[in-house]
């Protein structure tokens, strides 16, 4: 009545020509679908086929909303090539041109709605979802079609409920055998799709027999003016509805606004609701308002369940489609065209607490998803990363090894920069065995000095002097080899740490030898022999020390051309630290 009222002020469409139309009640069973439309076409109270008393055609039908009312309709319409436009939503079955050839719709297809779908279940990270959908052409679609942007976008199915079409009145008296998925399932999301009536039904028994809270993800064609929205926001724990986007008529609020009995008294319905809500005076033989209401009545005094006074996107595909035969007439009158492209797609939101739905909750970082045998992709176990490995992001697959440098902290997070270090003379130990090298070798250089001091003396002269002296000095050297070990590593101290040490020590134990040999001589020179007299005499036991020394330096030289020590980094001996120690380069070398 609004887009005809419009057209008819609007002196750029059909100029010089009047709209009117006829309203008619199609039944919503299917024995009584055809009762109206052949009323319409004889232009008699009774059913004749083939057979009309109409002076004047109609310039087209406007049918919906159920698809299937418009294609038993239009299966009618196209014996006699009657154009037929449907308001209803948009169905593949109504654009195959053999069985409808003169029919047209209005409403937008469905083309990226499942694309949208899944794209909402990922950015809430809604991985664990349920379809519910009518068992029919359309729900067969776009189970297809979500299965494949589901798949895509790494979204699980929990379950899918077909429902047929045919048992949705009687969901009501089953509700054991009919829902049972949605009640046992752990996902907290669900997708409903379904024609309007059908979804009417469902979504009522939905509302008075689930118990936990679910969100509920509805396509756009839903029409809030049925009565539900009450049902919809409480019991649902909040909805996510899909709607096509489409323009604002801004003159639309004011019509409803000023839509009263004394404007159209031939709106029956509208003269029962200014009776029951404004105790007006009402004329039953005539359905008619006679007076005493109260004052200022207006529709946008009634709630919204009972009258919307915004347009729905069914009420927008209605308007398009009177717009549609207007200027479709002018056209062929004036050979003109406008249009008015539809608008995309659109998510009406609304205030709520954002749920979860997933099979298995996430992997923390430092925990990777371990797949369940047997089971979807979106239903894992988390397994704690493996020592020095890492995962720094929710649901990994794998986790990360941290490189030789670094090291996992705690959570196993991320991956730290260890400290590299190495004997100081500032750590304890290295101030202990800094304090005893120095000590010992001070202690035996006060020896030495005591046997410098009384070098003529008779008992050092009988301790073999010389020898004495090779021994003091050399332990001295000895004291202060623990002082290579200490400090940071380079390549000159780790070749001098173990070879010098060696060649020191050799030579204290060969002065050592050397000595008890002379004593051993010594007592056995009273013994008759030349052979004892002459190794005394020449003192022979002295050349035991660089004997030993040269051995002990060849040694040493082959050691170090074979395999010369080196400084090498140890990652592993400490967890957080990377210790720098001298490589000795042979085992068995050193031994």
């Amino acid at each position: 009545m609004f887009a005809i009222e419009e057209i008819n002020r609007n002196s750029h469409i059909l100029p010089n020509t009047s709209l009117g139309f006829d309203l008619y009640n199609v039944h919503s069973n299917h024995w009584d679908t055809l009762q109206e439309p052949f009323i319409y076409l004889t232009g008699m109270g009774v059913n004749i086929p083939n057979y009309t008393c109409r002076r004047q055609k109609a310039a087209a039908l406007l049918t919906g909303t159920s698809w299937e009312t418009s294609a038993c309709i239009g299966r009618l319409l196209n014996l006699y090539k009657y154009p037929q436009i449907t308001f209803g939503p948009f169905d593949t079955i109504l654009g195959d041109r053999a069985q409808f050839s003169s029919l047209y719709q209005t409403a937008p297809k469905d083309t990226f709605l499942s694309h949208g779908i899944a794209i909402l279940m990922v950015y809430f990270s809604w991985t664990w979802v349920g379809l519910v959908l009518i068992d029919d052409h359309s729900g067969a679609e776009i189970l297809s079609d979500l299965r494949g942007e589901m798949d895509r976008n790494r979204v699980c199915i929990a379950f899918v409920a077909m429902i047929p079409d045919n048992m949705i009145s009687s969901l009501q008296n089953n509700p054991k055998t009919t829902l049972p998925q949605i009640q046992k399932s752990s996902a907290n999301v669900v997708i409903i799709y379904g024609e309007s009536e059908s979804l009417r039904g469902m979504i009522f028994i939905i509302a008075n027999q689930l118990f936990n809270s679910k969100v509920w993800v509805m396509k756009s064609r839903w029409d809030f003016t049925a009565g539900f929205e009450s049902l919809i926001f409480d019991p649902f724990h909040g909805s996510l509805i899909f709607a096509h986007h489409y323009t604002e008529i801004s003159d639309f609020r004011k019509f409803i606004q000023t839509y009263n009995p004394s404007k159209y008294p031939e709106d029956y319905i509208l003269a029962q609701l200014w009776q029951d809500h404004f105790n007006c005076s009402y004329s039953e033989p005539d359905c008619k308002i006679l007076g005493n209401c109260v004052a200022n009545a207006s529709v946008k005094m009634f709630h919204r369940n009972i009258w919307e006074t915004n347009m729905s996107e069914e009420s927008y595909n209605v308007y398009n489609s009177v717009y549609a035969v207007a200027h479709s007439l002018h056209e062929l009158t004036l050979k003109q065209v406008q249009i008015y492209p539809h608008g995309k797609w659109d998510v009406n939101t609304y205030p709520w607490k954002l749920p979860c739905s997933v099979c298995s909750e996430s992997c923390v970082p430092g925990f990777r998803k371990s797949p369940q045998e047997g089971k979807a992709a979106c239903c894992y176990d988390c397994t704690h990363c493996l020592d020095n490995e890492i995962s720094n992001e929710t649901d990994m697959d794998y986790c990360v090894r941290c490189p030789e440098s670094h090291y996992a902290n705690r959570e196993q997070k991320q991956c730290l920069q260890k400290a590299v270090t190495f004997l100081a003379y500032e750590d304890p130990l290295g101030k202990a065995i800094t304090c005893l090298s120095l000590g010992f070798s001070a202690l035996t250089a006060g020896v030495l000095g005591v046997f410098v001091k009384y070098h003529y003396t008779p008992i050092v002269k009988a301790n073999n002097q010389a020898l004495t002296y090779i021994l003091l000095i050399t332990l001295i050297f000895c004291f202060l080899c623990p002082l290579l070990f200490i400090g940071h590593p380079n390549t000159a101290t780790c070749i001098l740490q173990q070879s010098t040490f060696a060649i020191l020590f050799t030579l204290a134990l060969s002065t050592v030898l050397a000595k008890s040999i002379i004593v051993v001589l010594a007592f056995r020179i009273t013994v008759p022999g030349r052979l004892t007299r002459w190794i005394m005499t020449s003192r022979a036991p002295n050349f035991i020390i660089p004997v030993c020394t040269l051995i002990q330096l060849v040694l040493c030289g082959i050691w170090l051309s074979i395999s010369t020590p080196f400084v090498e980094s140890d990652a592993y001996s400490e967890h957080d630290h990377i210790i720098v120690i001298c490589n000795k380069g042979s085992i068995i070398a050193f031994y």
